[in-house]
């Protein structure tokens, strides 16, 4: 299973276990993935849902060995407006959604991360947007989510450049809320949950959606934008270029 789920004190925990590749989401696991975070969000016992990733990251990102593969045959825009989708059920989900990070998060798996209510973060973090070296960009929230959490200037910083910041840095621009040893991240996440699932349901739900219209056209319309954005650079002459490069690699 790349997708592991339990249940514990209203609290449904959502593991992606692929730690041999940092837990890259590959087809499998991108699909395994979205079906365990619907049924977290439908189902009635569920009072907060708990991302984390097993082995020693969060999430690397989209498996580089599948990037810009269609295994399904369908358009460039068909393909991420579902993967938006998938990212925007869980910026938009009524539950409460925390994120405990670790280690590699990376494109796809830090859109994942900022998508979240609030992260917890240990102190072996790395985030960076990678996507600027193949020639891409953000897709499923990246731009807007980091504006909207660090602001335009360190958003742009890190989606120009691909540089990777640590876990203090992340706290000091709001990117996570609170940094703690590996040993502890589990745990701290755990209780935070726990605590928040303990409080009334509605009033919780009432403040998450409340706290989100501030931002929800933002996101949403960002988002939108970067759709139309990629679906270009997937045809762009530098992405081409860049992606028979790797080819080329792979096979020497």
């Amino acid at each position: 299973m790349t997708v592991d789920v339990g249940d514990t004190d209203g609290v449904r925990i959502v593991s992606l276990n692929r730690p041999q590749r940092h837990n890259a989401m590959d087809d499998e696991t991108g699909a395994a993935f979205s079906k365990a975070f619907a049924e977290a969000a439908a189902d009635n016992s569920v009072k907060v849902i708990l991302l984390r990733g097993e082995g020693p990251s969060f999430c690397s990102g989209r498996d580089v060995s599948q990037l810009g593969q269609r295994a399904g045959g369908e358009s460039d825009y068909v393909f991420v407006r579902a993967s938006q989708e998938h990212r925007l059920a869980i910026f938009d989900c009524i539950k409460p959604v925390i994120a405990a990070v670790k280690g590699h998060v990376l494109g796809g798996g830090l859109e994942m991360a900022l998508s979240a209510d609030i992260r917890i973060a240990s102190t072996d973090l790395r985030m960076a947007f990678p996507e600027i070296r193949y020639g891409l960009m953000t897709d499923t929230g990246g731009s807007p989510l980091t504006t909207m959490l660090a602001g335009p200037s360190r958003a742009k910083l890190m989606l120009m450049t691909g540089r990777a910041i640590d876990a203090q840095r992340a706290l000091a621009w709001g990117m996570v809320d609170e940094v703690v040893e590996p040993d502890e991240l589990d745990e701290t996440a755990l209780n935070l949950c726990r605590e928040i699932a303990g409080n009334s349901e509605l009033s919780v739900a009432s403040i998450k959606q409340i706290v989100n219209e501030n931002y929800y056209g933002a996101v949403h319309a960002g988002v939108r934008a970067e759709l139309l954005a990629q679906v270009a650079l997937f045809s762009s002459p530098e992405y081409l270029e860049l992606k028979k490069q790797r080819q080329a690699a792979k096979k020497g």
